[in-house]
């Protein structure tokens, strides 16, 4: 099955005004000018996605957030809804991230309501699963992201509109990143788990992301295992040269 690559940068809580569209700028020139055959996606912060948007313009790259609330609409002090992502121009969301499991305490069954409310205001989502430092020192992995994708990844979901990655929490922004045949073994896991949940059919199409420290000089490696089907960058998508070399390695 050939599914093709997606590169998605998440920016996460970095660049005011001048430095994001800068960057999306310099981003958006170089994916103009080149002939990869993969698809990107750009996570900026709320509050530079519509000003973002305007620099991608022609680009063909997509916009995403970077989470999401349930509601359509109501009385949610500083969240956002589904619709309003939509409205901005958004096609994609994170859901799920690691930092948004451990700081804000999210568990599967929330993870599980925001993608089914994204999906149905037409978004797509970028659901995130991996496992702490001691979970993979305890073995435990596997059984980890198997139980994170049960939980979280809804009944219905499809290979247009879910993307799942993969980001270990030990390997996020420590520089640290598993070996090539850990990530083969876990994806391979995943896609088998997407298998049972949703058929063979929609398990073989979805697209399973690489995340954790990915780097232009491990991209390669790890972007060129069978069931790994891009990445999602984080602190190398703050920089428009890395992120491009990351597509290079990984896209023809």
């Amino acid at each position: 099955m050939v599914r093709k690559k997606l590169i998605a940068g998440n920016w996460k809580m970095n660049c005011l005004s001048a430095e994001g569209m800068a960057l999306a700028k310099d981003v958006a020139g170089a994916v103009k000018g080149s002939k990869f055959d993969c698809d990107f996606l750009i996570c900026p912060p709320f509050t530079l996605l519509a000003m973002i948007k305007k620099c991608l313009r022609g680009s063909k790259i997509a916009l995403g957030a970077q989470d999401v609330h349930f509601a359509e609409k109501g009385a949610h002090t500083g969240d956002i809804s589904p619709l309003m992502l939509k409205d901005l121009g958004c096609g994609y969301t994170i859901i799920g991230h690691s930092e948004r499991r451990v700081d804000h305490f999210e568990k599967d069954e929330l993870i599980n309501k925001k993608a089914v409310a994204a999906h149905n205001a037409g978004l797509n989502t970028v659901i995130c699963i991996g496992e702490t430092g001691e979970q993979r020192d305890a073995g435990k992995t596997i059984k980890v992201c198997e139980s994170q994708i049960k939980g979280s990844v809804p009944d219905d979901a499809t290979a247009k509109n879910t993307v799942i990655a993969y980001e270990p929490i030990w390997a996020i922004g420590t520089g640290k990143t598993p070996t090539a045949a850990d990530v083969e073994e876990v994806h391979a896991a995943i896609r088998k788990t997407l298998v049972k949940k949703l058929g063979k059919a929609t398990a073989n199409k979805m697209r399973i992301l690489y995340g954790g420290s990915v780097k232009p000089n491990n991209a390669k490696e790890l972007l060129s295992l069978p069931d790994v089907d891009g990445a999602l960058i984080g602190g190398a998508s703050l920089k428009a040269e890395d992120f491009i070399n990351i597509a290079k390695n990984a896209c023809k």
